[in-house]
């Protein structure tokens, strides 16, 4: 029996060494995204992936946008923290990178960041570093209900300035209806009411002076007048009851169910709010319309300026190389058309758009194409400590609570503390 011992001993070595050959690398990768039938592409991206490199798993990960933004603080602090994660770039990308938790990626990124939107790829450099890969463009603008607006007399297609938005919004109001569905309590909806006024009014001179801290900065007569204007629409009591309450989700559902006539939005609820009205069927193509966000008069702003998100992905400090291997698989020509297809994206990979089956989303990449000044969320532009200011000030003049003047002042306060 002790002759059999060794041969037994050596198999079970040679097992051990076998098993840790192929002990595998595990990607652990956080998003946020809510519409099931794009996550069930993106399973399947990571199945296709871990196909093509034995030994390496992907590992999905969800938390809600808002739990999303609270948690990450803590989450990149941890030994456990996951080696890809969702990022709005801007300001909170800047306070990742100067916190350390995040990884230079650029040498790996050498020949494929070729393909990608430059301005796009711009977003997730810092000091000629690349922390991240882009995935998506995006606009916000209004959706509209055709047939709830028909029954006001209201025609969505000649909305153009802010004058016709409030115009519009008291005829629904006479007519019963609900004119705008927001979701009051994460915020961040009411912030792009805001943004845009400003931008309208301002252009992009009077956001480049107010980084400078110049013209009084986010005091400045230009974000007096957006949150005056703002105030304008707010005194029409537009949203629904409750709004404050709202989170962006159950607000969406509510345009869906036909419950709400607009929604300022990001060009995703085309397809959110499908999924999350409660016939999961929602607006369908012939009765759901789309407006640019209106002029101001006498702004400096262009009409063709879009307000929106550049995102992707980052990933964090001490990820296994095929963390960026997995982002560049990601991100390819072939998964951005099949995005594109299905509508679910505005692609940065340079000829993927030819891929768009739908008029809405062609409509969408055109605008944005056409755009000489895409602003970035600014509670994301700002940085975390400012953007909390930037929407908790919006929300506040949307409750009422808190004067313009008192709003934008607030904002460069926090501005000036913060730089």
């Amino acid at each position: 029996m002790r002759l059999l011992r060794f041969p037994l001993l050596a198999v079970a070595a040679l097992s051990m060494t076998v098993g840790t050959a192929m002990a595998q690398t595990t990607v652990r990768w956080l998003h946020i995204e809510a519409n099931p039938a794009q996550v069930k592409i993106w399973e399947e991206i990571a199945r296709a992936f871990e196909a093509k490199n034995p030994g390496v798993k992907v590992e999905m990960q969800f938390l809600e946008n808002e739990a999303y933004k609270a948690k990450l603080p803590t989450i990149l602090q941890s030994k456990d923290r996951p080696h890809i994660i969702y990022s709005w770039a801007g300001g909170v990308l800047k306070t990742q990178v100067e916190a350390g938790v995040l990884q230079d990626i650029g040498p790996q990124l050498k020949g494929y960041s070729d393909q990608l939107a430059p301005a796009a790829l711009a977003a997730f450099t810092i000091d000629g570093k690349i922390y991240g890969v882009p995935m998506v463009l995006s606009e916000v603008g209004f959706f509209y209900n055709k047939e709830l607006m028909a029954k006001a007399g209201v025609d969505g297609t000649t909305i153009k300035t802010w004058d016709d938005l409030l115009a519009a919004t008291k005829k629904l109001k006479a007519a019963g209806m609900t004119p705008i569905a927001v979701g009051g309590a994460d915020k961040w909806p009411l912030h792009f009411y805001w943004t845009y006024l400003a931008m309208r009014a301002g252009g992009k001179p009077a956001f480049d002076a107010a980084m400078r801290g110049e013209s009084g900065g986010f005091a400045g007569e230009t974000f007096v007048k957006a949150g005056e204007l703002f105030k304008q629409l707010v005194d029409l009591q537009p949203f629904q009851t409750g709004f404050l309450g709202f989170k962006n989700q159950p607000a969406v559902g509510y345009f869906g169910d036909g419950k709400a006539a607009m929604t300022l939005a990001l060009n995703n609820v085309y397809l959110l709010q499908r999924v999350l009205a409660a016939d999961k069927a929602g607006l369908s193509d012939d009765k759901i319309g789309w407006f640019a966000f209106p002029t101001v008069a006498g702004g400096k702003g262009d009409a063709s300026d879009t307000l929106g998100g550049i995102t992707g992905w980052l990933v964090t400090k001490g990820a296994p190389k095929e963390a960026a291997e997995f982002l560049k698989f990601f991100v390819s020509l072939d998964v951005q058309k099949r995005l594109a297809a299905g509508n679910f994206l505005v692609p940065v990979v340079a000829g993927a758009e030819t891929a768009f089956t739908n008029p809405f989303m062609g409509s969408i990449a055109q605008n944005l194409a056409r755009s000489k000044y895409h602003q970035n969320f600014l509670d994301q532009t700002l940085g975390p400590s400012v953007g909390r200011v930037v929407n908790d000030a919006t929300a506040e003049i949307a409750g009422g609570s808190m004067t313009p003047k008192d709003a934008a002042k607030a904002i460069q306060d926090a501005w000036k503390q913060g730089n």
